[in-house]
């Protein structure tokens, strides 16, 4: 297995705009999932306790000042959000965002906030149901969202390549060993769990070299 180079690392968590940014969750991760059925619920929170656990992180019941910190919504059409009580709340600017997506005819979104340390506070997932991702596992959608929420990575991090990778056609996919690595090192306790100097990235992969030796 080949890993990650430091510019590959630092890609990553480079934005479009050239801006470094890196951030983990600085709170036990309390999820709710809306819009599907109790046997797809339990999928995703299987998923949630697999990726927080190879992070070396913690789960909760309810988060002490938001009750559920990630929040995952499957939805059919992007109009939903706008009629959904209060989600303007969440989600600055809401009416824009949806016809954001509406023009890109996106089928994922997502949305974080933050503490006062740059760590992730509360993460919000939309996954809307098209005809491509109808055809997708529960299993792989579940495994995807939760890699792309457990760290912020660039908004153009995964758009040449997957995170996941599939071993049998048909079947679900599992996370690729270099992006596994990966989150275990950012979940380093002794790296912050926020950074906007490229040169995180470096300690990041200084860190994966450690785990392959």
């Amino acid at each position: 297995m080949s890993m990650l180079s430091p510019r590959e690392v630092e890609a990553l968590f480079t934005r479009a705009d050239g801006q470094y940014l890196f951030a983990r969750w600085g709170r036990p991760i309390a999820p709710v999932v809306f819009g599907v059925k109790e046997a797809t619920v339990s999928t995703l929170k299987g998923a949630i306790e697999a990726v927080v656990a190879l992070a070396g992180h913690q789960m909760a019941e309810t988060d002490p000042e938001l009750g559920a910190n990630l929040m995952i919504f499957f939805i059919r059409d992007w109009a939903e959000l706008t009629q959904t009580p209060n989600l303007d709340r969440l989600i600055p600017d809401l009416a824009q965002t949806v016809a954001r997506l509406q023009d890109l005819d996106a089928n994922q979104y997502r949305s974080f906030r933050f503490d006062a340390d740059g760590g992730i506070k509360a993460g919000f997932v939309f996954v809307r149901m098209d005809t491509a991702l109808a055809q997708v596992p529960a299993e792989t959608i579940a495994l995807s969202q939760v890699v792309q929420t457990i760290v912020l990575w660039s908004d153009t991090a995964f758009l040449g390549a997957s995170p996941l990778a599939v071993l049998k056609q048909g079947g679900p996919a599992v996370l690729k060993p270099q992006i596994a690595d990966l989150i275990r090192a950012a979940y380093d306790p002794v790296l912050p769990v926020a950074a906007t100097d490229a040169a995180h990235a470096l300690r990041l992969a200084a860190r994966l070299g450690r785990m392959q030796a």
